[in-house]
């Protein structure tokens, strides 16, 4: 049996359930079951038969099957998963909707951090990501249109930068003071009672509530060792960011009230201000609605400072001569650039320069793509010129010897004189890969090669 046909006999319950004698739409709510700002989201027909409704499971499976990572602490991966389900579906379901499911522990993985930390992972298991996706895809519809429009982070159409905007527009008004806000390690100081009961008074379903309440409770193994976890909703779970906002949005709701300029995302919250002295109050404020939620700010990366040039999500603001606002990437982003291009092409890796171009190729894409924004051309081609710079030494080692060298520039279109001049000087990797070189080894050369530029 295949694993949709399995998702299909095991889903067809759970329809018949959901709309009278026809089929569910998952996903579609009735006008009726549309959220108010602030009230109880009451779907109808029973939220968790919609979770359970086979397109809605089907949709998961892609979604997971697509995100791919690793292996749970059961040591099956997305592979294994499949063939395991096509027999445990119904099993699975039957527990889900009696309320007996007990999810298995996350896995512990600890990524390191730029200043020397860790920050904690918890991998559900295969099975555990997709019955919290098919949660995920029915509450999200449901609670999202609820947020706040400060709100920027995990949510459907908002990205960080649409939060870096909202700054920049804050401080070019003249709220030139930010009240920067981190929380300490907040996904894993989230009280489980404080967040039940924020979820109670917006879902009506006693199952998902339930379902939801026994994915909190799943312990964390570690070395082996399961410890009970008594707070904490660790990151690498599906539902770990929706409810993240669900738990923060008390906090943007009062910040609204009082009709404050913020932007968030996350656990990332920054308010704009037009004095120290009102930042001073504003930051009095959001520790005492944050000690509501059982929660901490982290003293060492939270102030009240300037907003001009302050880091924001790797951002961060300056002024041009004539007053405007503008974006650039912030000195610690540029710096975590840099180590990360060394650390790609390094002269010792010995690998072609078409090996070494395509994991460099993929990590300049992507970190273009997110700070595009950046209105810093200068600094743009300042970068552009230094990888062109490390490429071009690495091509020299590469050749290695003088007569290798003049060989290969001659190929390349090099003038005679040019050639022998870099090949004299054949150990001096990093001095010969400026002047003469640039004019073989070109810009055209490198996009050719397929690196991409930044400005």
């Amino acid at each position: 049996m295949s694993m949709g046909k399995a998702l299909h006999q095991m889903s067809a319950p759970a329809e018949r359930s959901t709309v009278g004698g026809g089929k569910a739409v998952p996903g579609a709510v009735s006008d009726e079951a549309r959220p108010t700002r602030h009230g109880t989201v009451d779907a109808g027909p029973g939220l968790l038969a919609q979770v359970l409704a086979r397109e809605n499971m089907q949709r998961a499976w892609k979604r997971v099957k697509a995100n791919k990572g690793a292996a749970g602490v059961d040591g099956m991966d997305i592979a294994a998963t499949g063939r395991y389900l096509v027999t445990a579906l119904p099993t699975i379901r039957a527990q889900l909707m009696a309320g007996t499911y007990r999810p298995g522990p996350v896995r512990r993985v600890g990524i390191p951090k730029p200043d020397g930390s860790e920050r904690e992972l918890g991998i559900p298991t295969v099975v555990d990501r997709l019955i919290q996706q098919a949660v995920l895809q029915v509450l999200q519809p449901l609670l999202d249109p609820t947020f706040s429009e400060h709100s920027h982070g995990f949510r459907p159409g908002r990205r960080a930068r649409d939060a870096v905007l909202a700054a920049q527009h804050y401080v070019q008004q003249g709220y030139r003071v930010v009240v920067d806000v981190d929380l300490e390690k907040f996904f894993d100081r989230v009280n489980h009672d404080v967040l039940i009961d924020r979820l109670q008074k917006r879902i009506g379903d006693a199952g998902v509530i339930r379902l939801i309440r026994a994915f909190l409770n799943a312990g964390i193994m570690h070395n082996g060792v399961v410890a009970e976890r008594e707070r904490g909703t660790p990151q690498g779970g599906p539902l770990s960011p929706l409810l993240a906002n669900v738990l923060l949005d008390e906090v943007d709701r009062e910040l609204e009230r009082r009709g404050h300029r913020f932007a968030r995302y996350a656990d990332d919250c920054n308010v704009y201000v037009r004095s120290r002295k009102a930042g001073e109050r504003v930051m009095a404020l959001l520790k005492r609605l944050y000690d509501k939620l059982h929660l901490r700010i982290n003293v060492a990366k939270s102030a009240v400072d300037r907003a001009v040039g302050r880091k924001f999500l790797g951002y961060s603001l300056w002024m041009s001569p004539k007053g405007e606002v503008k974006r650039a990437v912030s000195t610690k982003a540029r710096a975590t650039f840099k180590q990360r291009i060394r650390t790609l092409t390094r002269r010792s890796c010995g690998r072609s320069m078409n090996e070494l171009v395509e994991p460099l190729r993929r990590y300049l894409l992507g970190w273009k793509a997110y700070f595009g924004l950046a209105q810093t051309p200068r600094i743009w081609r300042g970068l552009d010129e230094w990888i062109r710079h490390r490429l071009r030494a690495i091509q020299l080692k590469q050749w290695k010897r003088g007569k290798t060298i003049y060989r290969e520039l001659l190929a390349l279109g090099a003038s005679a004189k040019a050639a022998r001049l870099v090949a004299a000087n054949s150990h001096r990797w990093w001095r010969n890969s400026r002047m003469a070189l640039n004019s073989v080894l070109t810009i055209a050369y490198f996009d050719r090669l397929g690196v991409p530029r930044l400005s």
